[in-house]
């Protein structure tokens, strides 16, 4: 979703929330027993690889869980067999989800989804009913605070950035799939130290939320979805203005 929105520090103060918990480990580490299982341990030649590492040490994921992560993708330690699957659906208001889930149990995993969507207002779809609303892109993430928004975007034009999106609190780099771990290089061994480096989906055309209660049930679904222990990550087609925003939150 477009930055400039009280919905994106909604997810921002989620990802902090999340962080506490540890759930943001979880994620990274199951990412890294991945791309490992399928492109091996040298990072030099497994770009999803490469891209995990620097998304765990930027949240400063421990080197221990890191290790750990690796051996279990090569199979090495014991654990059960990860598969990754993509769910597809709408929310009310015709708002389109993707729900990226790693799991031991494509059934449960499955069933889970099905269950949630049919109890918070919405409907599972069949696979590419609404992939094709959005686009497949890297994003690097940098406090606000850390430099303006034209020296980014100077910087991030020079190392083959698509984009810069800011707002107050966050600036997002925005790069082609295959440009994420260069650019973000680039932008390290110029001394910025990213919050977050990930691949991302982008809505091609969001839906802004005017109703509240469409708006309530909308962010009911998302967050049951984000909650389910398989889920890696929700994508969403909605914006919420700051005054809806502060409208449901009083």
């Amino acid at each position: 979703m477009a930055g400039h929105n009280k919905w994106s520090k909604v997810k921002r103060l989620k990802a902090v929330v999340d962080a506490k918990k540890g759930k943001v480990f979880s994620k990274f580490a199951r990412e890294i027993v991945l791309a490992v299982k399928h492109g091996g341990k040298d990072p030099d030649a497994n770009p999803r690889l490469r891209t995990a590492l620097l998304g765990a040490r930027s949240a400063n994921m421990p080197n221990e869980n890191i290790d750990r992560a690796i051996k279990k993708g090569l199979g090495e330690l014991e654990g059960a067999t990860l598969e990754e699957i993509t769910y597809e659906g709408y929310a009310p208001g015709g708002i389109a989800l993707l729900v990226e889930c790693v799991t031991d149990n494509k059934n449960r995993a499955s069933a889970d989804v099905r269950i949630t969507f049919n109890k918070n207002f919405g409907t599972m779809g069949s696979a590419g009913s609404v992939a094709h609303l959005f686009q497949r892109i890297g994003a690097i993430k940098f406090p606000a605070a850390a430099l303006s928004s034209d020296a980014l975007m100077d910087l991030a034009i020079e190392a083959g950035a698509d984009d810069v999106l800011s707002d107050e609190e966050e600036h997002t780099v925005v790069t082609a799939p295959h440009q994420l771990y260069a650019v973000a290089t680039f932008l390290k061994d110029h001394g910025l130290a990213a919050s977050a480096i990930k691949l991302d989906y982008q809505p091609a055309s969001p839906i802004t939320l005017t109703d509240p209660e469409t708006a309530r049930q909308v962010l009911q679904l998302y967050d049951a979805l984000d909650e389910l222990d398989d889920t890696q990550n929700v994508y969403a087609n909605f914006e919420i203005s700051d005054e809806l925003m502060d409208q449901l939150d009083s």
